[in-house]
């Protein structure tokens, strides 16, 4: 994304900001030369961040979302702010609306002229999964308290550190035969920078986009199985994939200690595309960069002899 002066010198707060989009969010606002104060729970995780700042351009601040006096802290002297909040364990509603409204009325309160609140495709009221209707009422709460907000619903982000492609990498580089749960749900998965340029653009001019929501989302629909079949393709391996009725997938995903929570489940079977109701990424400036331009040299290191193989269509 090219540097603008819009957010030079800006002290951008993002709270939640040590996990995986966090991470490549603040990377992007560090290269706008923003000052960044990065909040959360654990703000060490996002620690690696460090060498790719110039003195005095990046913080970092504990805090709880759940606890005013905790954000309004946080927030002090801020010119921006990105909520990126969220979770599948624990009292949904309370930690992300309850969290996202501490967070807008705290921003509100400091003086930010602008502030990006990350949601999700598939937020809804009325959805069965908790995650979806915390997400929804936090969009509510947000623009209730900071009306001139910028909502961005992304669809499933990818890239190379995610903990989504990572997983069926290494199961698909592991076993011979594979369950494939809601082979036939569609994704319109985002290269993860592409959602992080979005982030930025929006930030970055508070008139033309605020009090809007946008649904950021890839411009392919591939739906699991064909993911299975394009990551097998890329590490050169031969894998059977057996499609997995929904009654059992349910039935996996309600069991403890799996990989795959009922909430995840949920909106995985229902799919993640966007509903076409709000403006995409395009109208923030932002083309999407397609999965297939890094899937092979992502799956280099995933493949039978890792870099060392001689041809891609090797069988392993």
């Amino acid at each position: 994304m090219a540097v603008s002066k819009a957010l030079q010198d800006k002290l951008v707060v993002l709270t939640g900001g040590s996990g995986f989009f966090g991470r490549h969010v603040a990377q992007a606002l560090l290269e706008q030369g923003a000052r960044l104060r990065i909040v959360s729970r654990n703000p060490e995780k996002a620690f690696a961040l460090k060498p790719l700042a110039n003195l005095g351009q990046l913080q970092f601040a504990r805090c709880d979302v759940t606890n005013p006096a905790s954000v309004a802290a946080a927030m002090q002297g801020t010119d921006a702010v990105v909520n990126l909040v969220g979770a599948f364990d624990g009292d949904l509603m309370q930690l992300i609306a309850g969290g996202a409204e501490n967070v807008a009325k705290a921003a509100v309160d400091a003086g930010a002229s602008a502030m990006v609140h990350v949601s999700a495709i598939g937020a809804d009221l009325d959805s069965e999964a908790e995650y979806a209707r915390a997400k929804a009422q936090s969009e509510l709460d947000v623009l209730a308290a900071f009306p001139m907000a910028t909502v961005l619903r992304p669809s499933l982000l990818f890239g190379e550190d995610d903990g989504f492609l990572t997983m069926f990498a290494g199961l698909i580089s592991t076993l011979p035969v594979l369950p494939v749960f809601a082979p036939q749900a569609k994704l319109q998965m985002l290269f993860v920078d592409d959602a992080a340029d979005a982030v930025v653009a929006a930030l970055a001019n508070p008139a033309k986009h605020g009090g809007k929501t946008y649904e950021i989302a890839g411009d392919e629909a591939v739906s699991m199985l064909e993911l299975h079949q394009r990551i097998a393709a890329a590490q050169g391996r031969k894998r059977i994939f057996i499609e997995m009725p929904d009654t059992v997938s349910g039935i996996f995903a309600a069991l403890p200690g799996t990989p795959m929570g009922r909430d995840q489940w949920i909106l995985l079977k229902q799919g993640n595309v966007p509903s076409g109701k709000y403006p995409g990424i395009g109208k923030l400036g932002v083309a999407q960069r397609p999965l297939d331009l890094f899937l092979d040299r992502w799956m280099v290191k995933y493949r039978k002899h890792g870099r060392f193989t001689q041809r891609v269509s090797q069988v392993g």
